[in-house]
């Protein structure tokens, strides 16, 4: 859980993204320092003290940052590395459905019960001091990170970088910091310019850094504190390359050239995170034979343009296909857009739904000239849900009210003949909904 996912007060209880047993020790935690984003690094380095620092202990680790595509790029990581026969830990943030896709323990979902008894442990050795939630699940992925046998650590940032709770790690293998663009800016600054800067963060002295190609501010910050830090850094179109060749694709670097197959995850965006999964892994130092780079066709991620098959897709007639997209800020929407621009094959409809703090009319705007039809969405159990009449005003008013996924699909239905595409998406609070709908099941 990113520290933006941390309710605001008066918001819905914690019992609105938590629940089970793992819920309720984590209510208990959250009201010791309820609703608060503080970016501070002090309260998990004396918890972590106080656990004999299990993040001194674990395997070498890539960190990853970014503002979009650092969680596809923690799948392609863990899954070039298992296609190496490597154990992979990982730990991302938010979850959809439940609390346990936070955190892969040497390549298996952690079970429910190891969870809750890392957490109570947890609990017991913070006593009453004042503690977030994430920085909690922070603390509880590095006991179990540091308890069980691995090779690798994947870890994605929360928020930001430089006081994310992660960022703790002394010294990992190498950092990975994907897509730069506009989003939290309440809490990481204005412009690129400070947001770039909160993501470099993570630079540590020594430490390679790997980076896609950044809009021209946010390269130069990257680049400066790369060179303050006496840190090696490898910049997508400088030093690394990927490009569609035929079916498949091709990276290069001064190590050499990959021909691969396609990445499993959808959009043409994709292929410049699997790029900087290659590229982060060749920085490490880790030795992997040159065909497991082929594992990013065997990425898995959801609601990041997924193609839904269960309840919810049933609901639609032959021909027709849903898809769900979790991406949620203006760029997600600019990549979300190049797709949506080479499926004008048949009609096209958005439903959009958005958390209240987002740049609604940022993220529409350009999905709009490609959409048949536009519905504004909030679902009852949706946390923090923009209302659907802001966002009909975010889309200067081409949207009309769903008002649910599930209306806005029977009404499609009813009154389109052709076969169609539905694309849910605007957030990934209402991903979770939409994936309980649909019957997925985390694996």
């Amino acid at each position: 859980m990113a520290a933006s996912d941390i309710p605001a007060a008066g918001s819905p209880p914690l019992g609105a993204e938590f629940t089970g047993r793992t819920g309720a020790v984590l209510e208990r935690l959250n009201r010791l320092y309820p609703a608060l984003i503080d970016l501070s690094l002090g309260r998990l380095e004396r918890l972590l003290g106080a656990l004999g620092n299990p993040h001194l202990a674990l395997p070498p680790v890539i960190h990853v940052a970014g503002t979009n595509g650092k969680g596809s790029t923690c799948a392609n990581l863990r899954a070039i590395a298992e296609a190496a026969g490597l154990r992979v830990h990982v730990m991302t943030s938010p979850h959809l459905v439940d609390v346990t896709e936070r955190f892969r323990v040497a390549g298996t979902l952690v079970r429910e019960d190891d969870l809750l008894a890392v957490l109570e442990e947890v609990e017991r050795v913070n006593g009453d001091a004042p503690i977030t939630v994430f920085e909690v699940l922070t603390a509880a992925g590095f006991v179990l990170f540091a308890r069980n046998p691995a090779d690798l650590v994947v870890l994605e940032v929360g928020l930001g970088g430089r006081f994310d709770a992660t960022n703790v790690l002394p010294r990992p293998a190498a950092c990975a910091i994907s897509r730069i663009s506009l989003d939290h800016e309440a809490f990481l600054g204005p412009d690129l310019v400070a947001i770039a800067g909160e993501k470099a963060g993570i630079i540590k002295p020594g430490v390679p850094v790997v980076t896609v190609a950044q809009d021209r501010a946010a390269r130069t910050v990257l680049s400066a504190v790369a060179e303050d830090a006496g840190s090696a850094i490898f910049v997508q179109g400088q030093d690394w390359s990927i490009e569609a060749r035929g079916a498949g694709v091709r990276y290069s670097d001064a190590r050499g050239t990959l021909d691969l197959p396609a990445p499993a995850l959808s959009g043409p965006h994709q292929m410049e995170n699997a790029g900087l999964a290659i590229a982060a892994l060749r920085a490490s130092g880790l030795a992997l034979p040159d065909d497991a780079y082929a594992g990013i066709a065997s990425a898995h991620w959801p609601a990041r343009l997924q193609r839904l098959t269960g309840t919810l897709a049933s609901l639609l007639p032959p021909g027709w296909e849903l898809w769900l997209d979790g991406g949620h800020n203006p760029g997600a929407g600019q990549a979300l857009s190049a797709v949506l621009a080479g499926w004008d094959d048949r009609p096209l409809h958005l439903l959009i739904g958005m958390k209240q703090t987002k740049d609604a009319a940022g993220f529409i705007a350009p999905l709009l000239p490609h959409a048949t039809t536009v519905h504004a969405v909030a679902e009852p159990d949706q946390h923090l849900a923009l209302p659907v009449d802001a966002v009909i005003d975010a889309s200067a008013g081409v949207a009309q009210a769903g008002p649910t996924v599930k209306a806005a699909i029977e009404r499609l239905v009813r009154s389109q003949a052709a076969p169609s595409r539905v694309v849910i998406c605007g957030s990934l609070y209402l991903a979770g909904v939409v994936l309980r709908a649909d019957g997925f099941v985390p694996r």
